[in-house]
């Protein structure tokens, strides 16, 4: 695929690796469209969710879906220095089930078969040979209960020597702390081998493609970015890597079950980011935090996760699905809605829980497949059904990421219950956005910024994280007077720069400052965001 100017003229070919199916992540969607739109030859190589490769279109630019094996993210992989504790162990996989299970067959069948003996001679049809029959099928029986004994021990051994790899322990923290300081931020390599999977996934396709400017959405994509980076330009090739950091990998909730995961990533983002040529991420907190984290020469370009509030053509052309009509109810029902990612440190079950105490509200939680394999979305279900307010909670799917603002525009408020983690306190986050341009009053929990623009621009209420008295008072005095919090929407300026056009010009401006002396953006990319908002 190429995309050019009317002129005939190209302005460089960006290739754009993320960590996930594309589906669902609205910020590379919107980059990849918009950097297309803008004349860029926009590639974006994401993860398919089986063995076979996938590919589309999202506008003007191109989506590869590669399969990527997770043979170095396998239990082997994560237990392979934890057997020498238990050396009787079986290997990590499915060996260990197996052998239980044949050995209590083997049994089985030995005791069917002596059962069998016994009832011939009760019944008066015994034969000479049965007796000697009857002794090697006793012998048999001590044999495979030995084998049985012997299998269950090892098997055992395995199941803890996969509890110990997952403990806080001191002897897993002494091993952290010895890779780390020996090898410093390499030490990724011991501790988290799994992230070698997208490499070799990745690698060879993105060699293929011959990139101007190689984009890396997130932690796991850099180190992939850096070294393609580095294989281009041995071949000669002046290519550039962006690094679009979405969030601190340093404030990233670590895995209960995997001490080594965290201190990996960490390690691996510290080895790689200083080989960025451009850095770009959510906020300016997190903005200032990666340059002295990092000793990042500039400091990066703040790139809002904000709405596309002028879609294309093709956008405008299918029909917002109706929220109150999905949810069966009339227009006059008060109807708060949350909308993104479901699990315990995201504080919806705040709003679950506060619902016998709001009489006649309704709960639209809006999240990626809320019927299907999403356990959390159905806990939340099974909470509200035992807490007797199971018909006002409504599971909703994703719509489309441009159709997000118009879509929750029919709810009352819009709900941020977030729980204080470090990730939660330093942007305003892409829920926070759309609420504000499908111009929602917002009630939020106190995590930093954005508690600090709700109460700059009175958009909404603020309450305690995990304070459910808090919270009910704070939707109640909204649902009282939600005009006076529609109200600071009014403020000239305020939406037009919380656009993803507004934000589409930055992330132009990074991409053209790498490639000096290439055309500028057709003017046919350049849309009035304020038009839309009129």
């Amino acid at each position: 695929m190429s995309v050019e100017r009317t002129d005939g003229t190209s302005r460089g070919r960006v290739v754009m690796l993320v960590d996930n199916g594309v589906v669902g992540d609205s910020r590379v969607q919107k980059s990849a469209r918009s950097a297309a739109a803008a004349g860029w030859e926009v590639i974006l190589v994401g993860i398919s969710g089986d063995s076979e490769p996938h590919s589309w279109q999202i506008g003007q630019a191109e989506v590869r879906l590669v399969p990527v094996h997770y043979a170095l993210s396998s239990p082997y992989g994560r237990l392979r220095y934890a057997r020498w504790r238990r050396p009787l162990a079986y290997a990590p996989g499915e060996q260990a089930g197996y052998r239980v299970q044949l050995k209590k067959g083997r049994k089985a069948d030995v005791v069917a078969r002596l059962a069998q003996l016994k009832a011939r001679r009760s019944a008066g049809k015994g034969r000479p040979a049965d007796a000697l029959a009857g002794l090697g099928l006793r012998l048999a029986n001590v044999t495979a209960s030995i084998g049985l004994t012997w299998t269950r021990l090892r098997a055992g051994q395995l199941t803890r020597v996969r509890q110990a790899n997952q403990k806080n322990s001191l002897l897993n923290r002494v091993q952290i702390a010895f890779w780390r300081k020996v090898l410093g931020s390499r030490s990724w390599r011991r501790l988290d081998p799994g992230l070698w999977d997208y490499e070799l996934a990745f690698g060879p396709v993105i060699d293929q493609l011959n990139a101007d400017i190689i984009h890396a959405n997130d932690f796991r994509m850099l180190g992939v970015g850096v070294r393609a980076t580095a294989r281009a330009r041995a071949r000669g090739r002046q290519v550039k890597l962006v690094w679009d950091a979405h969030e601190s990998v340093s404030g990233v909730m670590p895995r209960a079950a995997n001490p080594r995961w965290h201190p990996a990533q960490i390690d691996h983002v510290r080895e790689y980011a200083p080989y960025a040529d451009a850095v770009v991420t959510v906020s300016p907190t997190l903005s200032a935090m990666l340059r002295e984290e990092h000793k990042l020469p500039t400091m990066p370009s703040v790139v809002l996760n904000a709405p596309v509030c002028a879609p294309d053509e093709h956008q405008r052309g299918k029909a917002v699905p109706d929220l109150r009509g999905l949810c069966g109810i009339g227009p006059d029902v008060p109807l708060l809605v949350y909308c993104g990612g479901v699990n315990p440190r995201r504080g919806v079950d705040t709003m679950i829980e506060a619902l016998p105490r709001l009489p006649g509200v309704h709960v639209a939680l809006v999240t990626l497949h809320p019927t299907g394999a999403n356990k959390a979305s159905h806990e939340l279900a099974a909470r509200a059904a035992a807490a007797g307010v199971g018909d006002r909670v409504h599971l909703l799917p994703y719509v489309e990421h441009w159709q997000v603002a118009p879509f929750l525009a029919a709810a009352n408020i819009g709900v941020i219950p977030l729980h204080h983690q470090p990730n939660h306190e330093i942007a305003l986050i892409t829920k926070f956005f759309e609420y504000s341009h499908a111009r929602l009053p917002i009630v939020v929990s106190d995590v930093q910024a954005m508690a600090q623009t709700v109460r700059e621009t009175g958009q909404g209420e603020v309450f305690t994280a995990l304070d459910l008295d808090g919270y009910v008072s704070a939707v109640q005095a909204v649902l009282a007077d939600p005009e006076r919090y529609r109200a600071a929407y009014d403020r000239p300026g305020l939406l037009q720069n919380w656009t993803w056009e507004a934000q589409a010009d930055v992330l132009d401006g990074v991409y053209a400052g790498l490639m000096p002396g290439r055309p500028a953006a057709p003017t046919t990319a350049r849309r009035d965001p304020a038009a839309s908002l009129a």
